[in-house]
């Protein structure tokens, strides 16, 4: 009997060890959070990957939470099912005016729409892309007794406007069933005028920001129950998101809990802000039934947080789209707290993360930004839009990175391929990358091709190899550390070859 007991509490323990997902074959889609029990799924296609769709992670921001930092979430005995892909925070996706993202390119956007996809103002949620456990004598088990998995935390873009985990080319279940060796999180933060109010009455600004703070703690408290190791934790954001990335990095300099930066074609350089004065905010309280209350902030706050979010929603979108004046600017603004004034200052007083970042841009990064043509867009505003929103302000980060002993590692995508970029000019334009990286290049627009799929491993596997050790795992890539601008050290993802080492001198030379 003694021994059976013990056989028994050696069972358990192991079980402990290993996570909830160890030893039962159900317990692999059965996940015990901070947030509750939670429940997910495997998709046939995806054999290799289970997936736990939109698990909260704070509390709602609505009613008197709207317009406040994010609230701790605890509720570990909540039942939740947990696979199918949240809605997206509060934004609109305008009716008007043409891009290659509503006109050529629709997956970039929520749900693969030309239009606004399903949101909510209860939209604080995190998704988990992790691999399946290992099937021995029937029974399933982790993959490392002694560690968990690196993770890839992921910030979308969308100009702090639009984004959302439900974004068909920037959903991760492909890359993580290729190469079951990482764990990726996507999540929601609040948008526009709900994240980035400006609003003169409030303690905090930059919600949008503080959630994604809020999304790394809850992951680093429980991604070891989902198989992932809290101490290698790499966070990677794209335009907004990478600029996120940055803003991050400033504002946790002593505990930033992430082991690695990546971002991609955006800095906290980035040329992006909201209106500092309140003024789009009183603009929009005057118009949806809290006019007059401009001198009383506290008033003004508590009719506004009575007036549903698609009514305010609405009124952005359509007055937006109407383009009317003067125009509304919501997007994160100097606080002192998550967004500073100057990061040249910050970053020379060390004012920053010591952890190691990859920073690049896309070779047509600007061609999105200038004014759209079927026939192609006006080269030298496609380029200017590169030099002043991307490629300097990334070069710029790289500089002070360099001048402080920050670790960087700097990459250019190059690629042009047809199901993409289905007009020729479009090349490498923003957001480009993201297909490849996510593994979600052949799902759209034909096949991919053979310089596709290199490509596009060649980039998952430095991403994962540095996720693994941000300081010395790309060296299984033969990815050399940018030492010094003008230097052959850049990694050129998708021209011609699937990745090489050149210089950018030429261009550099134009910041």
């Amino acid at each position: 009997m003694r021994s059976i007991t013990m056989q028994l509490v050696l069972l358990a323990g192991v079980a402990n060890a290993w996570g909830p997902w160890g030893w039962h074959g159900y317990d692999q889609l059965t996940v015990s959070t901070t947030s509750g029990h939670v429940h997910g799924k495997i998709d046939p296609e995806a054999p290799n990957v289970r997936q736990f769709l939109g698990i909260p992670y704070a509390q709602p921001p609505v009613g008197d939470l709207r317009w406040k930092a994010p609230e701790a979430l605890s509720q570990p005995d909540k039942q939740l099912e947990a696979t199918q892909l949240p809605p997206s925070c509060n934004q609109f996706l305008t009716s008007t005016g043409s891009s290659l993202y509503v006109r050529d390119v629709l997956e970039f956007n929520l749900q693969g729409l030309n239009r606004t996809g399903s949101t909510s103002e209860d939209c604080l949620t995190a998704s988990v892309w992790t691999p399946v456990g290992q099937k021995h004598g029937g029974r399933w088990w982790g993959h490392s007794k002694q560690q968990g998995l690196p993770v890839l935390i992921y910030i979308y873009g969308g100009g702090f406007s639009t984004g959302g985990q439900d974004v068909p080319y920037q959903i991760p279940t492909q890359w993580v069933n290729r190469s079951p060796d990482h764990i990726v999180v996507s999540f929601n933060y609040r948008l526009n005028i709900f994240g980035f109010p400006a609003a003169k009455g409030l303690e905090d600004q930059n919600f949008g920001l503080l959630d994604q703070r809020a999304a790394v703690e809850w992951v680093k408290e429980n991604i070891g129950a989902f198989g992932g190791d809290p101490s290698r934790m790499t966070l990677f954001g794209q335009s907004a998101g990478a600029a996120s990335v940055d803003y991050y990095n400033f504002a946790y300099p002593e505990d930033p809990i992430v082991t690695g930066l990546i971002m991609e074609s955006g800095t906290a350089m980035i040329p992006i802000g909201g209106d500092a004065t309140g003024g789009s905010f009183d603009l929009v309280a005057n118009n949806v039934g809290c006019d007059g209350l401009a001198n009383d902030t506290t008033a003004q706050l508590a009719c506004l947080r009575k007036v549903p979010a698609q009514t305010i929603e609405s009124f952005v979108a359509n007055y937006s789209d109407r383009g009317a004046s003067p125009g509304l600017e919501f997007g994160p603004i100097p606080d002192g707290n998550s967004v500073f004034q100057n990061y040249t200052t910050r970053a020379l007083d060390g004012k920053q993360a010591k952890i190691p970042a990859i920073i690049g841009s896309n070779l047509d990064d600007g061609v999105a930004f200038a004014p759209y043509n079927p026939a192609g867009p006006n080269t030298t505003l496609a380029h200017a839009a590169l030099l002043a929103t991307f490629f300097c302000p990334g070069t710029k980060t790289i500089r002070l990175r360099q001048q402080t002993g920050r670790q960087t590692y700097s990459y250019r995508y190059s690629g042009n391929f047809t199901n993409i970029s289905p007009r020729p000019w479009m090349g490498a334009y923003h957001s480009s990358e993201l297909p490849l990286l996510f593994g979600t290049h052949p799902n759209y627009r034909g096949p991919s091709t053979a310089l596709e799929y290199a490509t596009s491993h060649a980039m998952q596997d430095a991403w994962v190899a540095f996720a693994k050790d941000p300081v010395n795992g790309l060296e299984s890539q033969d990815w050399k550390v940018c030492e010094k601008l003008g230097a052959k050290e850049v990694r050129e993802f998708g021209d011609g070859v699937a990745a090489k080492d050149v210089s950018l001198a030429k261009v550099e030379a134009q910041c």
